[in-house]
């Protein structure tokens, strides 16, 4: 069933969903809050953007035009109605389309790649009674990681950076295809749901044709142990415009 929702921590951001399909998540409001926006970055591209609520939170921070790339034509109209609820039209522009057929006619255009790509892999996982939505989100099914760097590379302008939130147990994968499509690893930061549980998350930044040099970050822990959000992830919800 399809509903119109506030984006937690952000009261004047409404966004449609569909319960049928794979509704966002802490991750998303965390990549976009994360991702570093230089004064000089004017093009900005959301990969797999799903409905659309990385690009409107990063439209709270920057007035930069932003690209959304989504391939589920009914999780893209969810998008389009999303963007256009909160007037944010003359900013976000969606494409409904493969990101390898995106990357190929846009070559060394962006600044900024932002993604939240599908965390597991195609053998992994419980795919029983679960949606076909909720199926290309989750899995690589239509697009890898290799893919989604390969095709960051494309788009991405030199020194330009890419910025993901993935799952903590493939980093080692992630940071071999990020070299592997010269994208240098520059930042990384674990997230962590409570300070006495292992990481499940990790946001990593690179940048393309980068100089060597890795920052590990202090992590971010998102829950105190009475349930309520710590300070770091409450601050993270501010919306601040650069």
């Amino acid at each position: 069933m399809e509903m119109l929702n506030d984006i937690l921590g952000y009261k004047d951001l409404k966004i449609y969903q569909n319960d049928e399909f794979f509704a966002f998540s802490l991750d998303s409001i965390v990549l976009a809050n994360y991702c570093t926006i230089r004064y000089r970055d004017k093009k900005i591209v959301d990969f797999c953007s799903g409905n659309a609520v990385v690009s409107m939170i990063i439209s709270k921070r920057t007035s930069s035009n932003i690209d959304g790339v989504e391939i589920q034509e009914k999780v893209y109209d969810l998008a389009v109605k999303s963007i256009e609820c909160n007037k944010l039209s003359d900013r976000i522009r969606m494409f409904n389309e493969d990101i390898k057929d995106f990357s190929n006619r846009n070559l060394n255009s962006y600044d900024l790649v932002v993604c939240n790509p599908p965390y597991f892999k195609i053998e992994s996982g419980n795919k029983k009674n679960i949606s076909p939505e909720k199926l290309i989100a989750r899995h690589e099914i239509m697009i890898n990681l290799n893919e989604v760097c390969s095709c960051a590379k494309k788009v991405l302008k030199d020194n330009g950076c890419l910025t993901m939130v993935h799952r903590s147990d493939r980093l080692m994968e992630i940071l071999t295809e990020f070299r592997k499509n010269n994208i240098e690893p520059k930042r990384i930061k674990f997230v962590y749901e409570t300070v006495d549980k292992a990481s499940t998350l990790v946001l990593i930044e690179g940048q393309k044709n980068g100089k060597v040099g890795l920052i590990i970050e202090k992590p971010l822990i998102l829950y105190n142990e009475d349930g309520s959000y710590t300070s770091e992830y409450a601050c993270l919800q501010k919306e601040v415009r650069v």
